[in-house]
């Protein structure tokens, strides 16, 4: 599929500098693009490579030189990348229906052209939307309900009744809905609570793989609109997590934590339970949050402080050992 640029410009909200008219009909890197390929500049270090690269137009901020080429301007670069992208990349497959091996069981209601691949179970009452795709391998627990557009990669599972949005991406080996880590001790014995809540994925929402999600006790564990979950997340019961946060690979969220909207948090980060964190909020990776946090910022260390102030406390702790021998000595 080809686009003219004055198409692209349209679809990633640029204007054209040169052929209006041009087609290309893929992207590439500032490398590795060829005629006929458009490519992009996000990182001002790279802007020389705009004078030798062979594509044949190329997206650049405003006021960049783009040494003759034919240009789509546009603020954004790296967005208006990601969009094309996602417009020449992402194309629907048709539908496939149930397809042999899978299992659907009684008063399924399944939507308009929906793919069930061949190992996917489906349980009682479950609800699937319109053009919705479930891989192989996929387990779905009796009474869930998912929307319209979802795509459940293979050997994902969603445990009872919990429920997930239109548009949600969950990627491999995902677990939805696992009862949450709540017990009481009994002597030296330990008592399960049953955990009899759910957990509710509303749209829009992307779950990397073999992310965990547990069930609430009693009510509902919250993932908010738009959210974006890494590979090897771990939120527990009770928790909210709010609208078009990020979270990065092996983060450990406690039960019963509200997490603002808009927030960022690093890899290998870990929040303690039963706390707030609110909107606007940065924390780097490995960063320990133990308290209430409600002021917009970039936060890092353990305890989460300042990450300014942290820079400071890794200048002093890499002289400890210095600091030390001299006071012994003093």
């Amino acid at each position: 599929m080809q686009l003219a640029l004055s198409q692209i410009a349209e679809l990633v909200g640029g204007r054209v500098i040169g052929d209006p008219d041009l087609k290309v009909g893929g992207i590439g890197s500032l490398d590795d693009a060829v005629e006929g390929q458009i490519t992009f500049l996000a990182n001002p270090k790279y802007s020389g490579k705009v004078a030798t690269t062979r594509a044949s137009a190329i997206i650049l901020p405003p006021g960049a030189n783009g040494f003759g080429k034919n240009v789509v301007e546009t603020r954004n670069p790296y967005l208006a990348f990601a969009k094309l992208l996602a417009h020449f990349c992402n194309k629907l497959a048709p539908a496939k229906g149930v397809m042999e091996g899978a299992v659907v069981c009684k008063d399924v209601r399944l939507g308009a052209d929906v793919s069930v691949y061949p190992g996917a179970y489906i349980g009682e009452g479950a609800v699937i939307g319109d053009r919705t795709v479930i891989h192989p391998n996929v387990v779905i627990y009796n009474d869930v309900t998912i929307g319209d557009d979802a795509v459940l990669h293979s050997n994902v599972s969603i445990r009872e009744k919990c429920r997930v949005g239109n548009r949600v991406i969950i990627h491999n080996g995902a677990v939805i809905g696992s009862d949450g880590f709540g017990y009481v001790p009994d002597g030296k014995k330990h008592f399960k609570i049953p955990q009899i809540g759910i957990v509710v994925i509303e749209d829009d929402v992307e779950i990397g793989a073999n992310t965990t999600i547990d069930r609430a006790a009693l009510d509902v564990t919250y993932i908010r609109r738009g959210v974006k979950l890494d590979n090897l997340v771990q939120i527990a019961h009770n928790c909210s997590i709010g609208e078009d946060t990020v979270i990065a690979a092996q983060t450990g969220i406690a039960g019963s934590v509200t997490v603002g909207n808009n927030v960022t948090i690093g890899g290998q980060a870990a929040i303690s339970g039963h706390i707030k964190i609110g909107d606007n909020m940065m924390f780097g990776g490995r960063t320990g949050v133990m308290n209430n946090m409600d002021q917009p910022g970039v936060f890092s260390g353990t305890p989460a402080v300042p990450h300014k102030e942290w820079l400071k406390t890794l200048a002093v702790y890499t002289k400890l050992p210095e600091l030390r021998k001299t006071i012994k000595e003093l």
